[in-house]
């Protein structure tokens, strides 16, 4: 489990040397600045996501509060349902950010989407959540996507 982010790290570095594109999302409660989020591969929205694949995340953001921990929630949003979404590491501080986070610091969270197989063709929307030690959001953001065989 603790390879996977550092792999995804450089893959991620080369897809931005590839002229990865930030994506376009709707912010639901982050309390970090500057937030940035790159979908790789995520042309444009809402991002095709197909099964079987791996997607990496990469956010960057700049710190408004000090938290010892970090923790990722992942829900796709059906119908207005949320559904909690498996992802390899919840701990953000085991995918590329420094725990502690300190206020007024910029930071690079790297994670990857699993798409399984068994998932079914469906256009929904990913709510991702970087949660801080009191369970507050450090950052919150919405995309579209649609799951694609």
């Amino acid at each position: 489990m603790q390879v996977v982010c550092p792999v995804f790290a450089v893959l991620l570095a080369l897809g931005a040397l590839c002229g990865a594109e930030p994506v376009k999302f709707k912010d639901c409660g982050s309390t970090a600045g500057k937030i940035i989020v790159d979908i790789i591969p995520c042309p444009s929205l809402p991002c095709v996501l197909h099964k079987g694949q791996n997607y990496g995340v990469n956010v960057t953001f700049a710190s408004t509060n000090s938290s010892q921990t970090s923790t990722a929630v992942v829900h796709g949003i059906l119908a207005g349902i949320p559904i909690p979404f498996k992802i390899p590491n919840d701990d953000g501080c085991k995918c590329g950010i420094q725990c502690p986070i300190r206020d007024n610091q910029s930071y690079h969270y790297i994670n990857s989407l699993p798409i399984k197989s068994e998932y079914p063709s469906v256009k929904l929307v990913v709510k991702w959540e970087l949660k801080d030690d009191n369970g507050n959001d450090i950052f919150c953001w919405m995309i579209p996507v649609e799951i694609s065989s």
